[in-house]
């Protein structure tokens, strides 16, 4: 790669090397003029192009560059001084965006976790404030079931019968509802339900171990505790609400050339887990 190819650019002190094609993906912003030293802003020092800026949210513009996407970290807040440093840098398309704090803020989302112990059962209820994350929950949970006799109840379920996957229920994109355990009333034949909560390949049969797989699984996408309450002391109805900020989707810019003209972007906004 050529010298020409490879720029370094010293934004407050803070050292970017990067392709020059990057820097001209808007021939009309200061960076793509830079390169054709028609800025006087943009100093060049022993071979490296040097402005007094702020270096931090420089590379955030940076990331914005070369992937043309708008993701920033779930703590953000500096969305005025970064829209400035865009006007700044002549990247008017980004400071529109970052105008517009409310595609891109983090969002509480709320989840209730509803759990029921019945003799030999028990039984779970998902709410969700998303639908996308019950959705995303829902996949990853299973349920087996499988039947066997009262004679042989104690023994393992024989390997030529294999556990029949049962789907959840879903009352809205908001809920889901699912049991697990064992139940004896169909005669002397026992009914087991097992749950299975990917990426944890375990089929567990025992209510208390499915909860806690459940909330530790709830812990490892950024989930919170924030509180637990008893909501029927009759029916032993347990209720775990748990909290999370979860990012936006990430914003795509989509650029368009026409003729005749500038660039023409449009955002739009992608899935990216992201996060989850």
């Amino acid at each position: 790669m050529s010298n020409r190819e490879v720029v370094v650019l010293s934004v407050g002190g803070v050292r970017f090397v990067t392709r020059a094609s990057t820097l001209q993906q808007f021939p009309e912003s200061r960076l793509a003029r830079m390169l054709n030293h028609d800025d006087q802003e943009f100093k060049l020092v022993n071979g490296e192009f040097f402005v007094d800026r702020d270096g931090t949210l420089f590379s955030y513009i940076m990331d914005f560059l070369r992937t043309l996407q708008v993701s920033l970290p779930t703590d953000f807040s500096d969305y005025q001084r970064l829209q400035r440093e865009a006007e700044f840098y002549g990247l008017y398309l980004l400071a529109d965006v970052l105008s517009q704090e409310h595609l891109l803020r983090p969002r509480l989302e709320i989840l209730e976790v509803r759990f029921s112990l019945q003799e030999m059962q028990a039984f779970f209820r998902i709410f969700g404030s998303c639908s996308t994350t019950v959705e995303t929950l829902a996949d990853q949970i299973t349920v087996f079931t499988g039947q066997q006799s009262g004679q042989s109840w104690n023994s393992p379920f024989s390997s030529q019968k294999p556990l029949v996957p049962l789907p959840l229920e879903r009352p809205s994109h908001h809920d889901m509802f699912f049991q697990c355990g064992t139940d004896c009333s169909a005669g002397d034949q026992f009914v087991a339900r097992y749950v299975s909560i990917k990426p944890d390949d375990r089929k567990l049969i025992n209510g208390t171990n499915v909860l806690g797989l459940l909330l530790d699984t709830l812990f490892k996408n950024g989930f919170h505790l924030i509180s637990t309450r008893t909501v029927s002391s009759e029916d032993k109805v347990e209720c775990y609400s748990l909290e999370r900020m979860k990012r936006p989707a990430c914003l795509t810019l989509t650029v368009n050339q026409t003729p005749g003209s500038s660039r023409v972007a449009q955002a739009k906004k992608s899935q990216v887990q992201k996060g989850k």
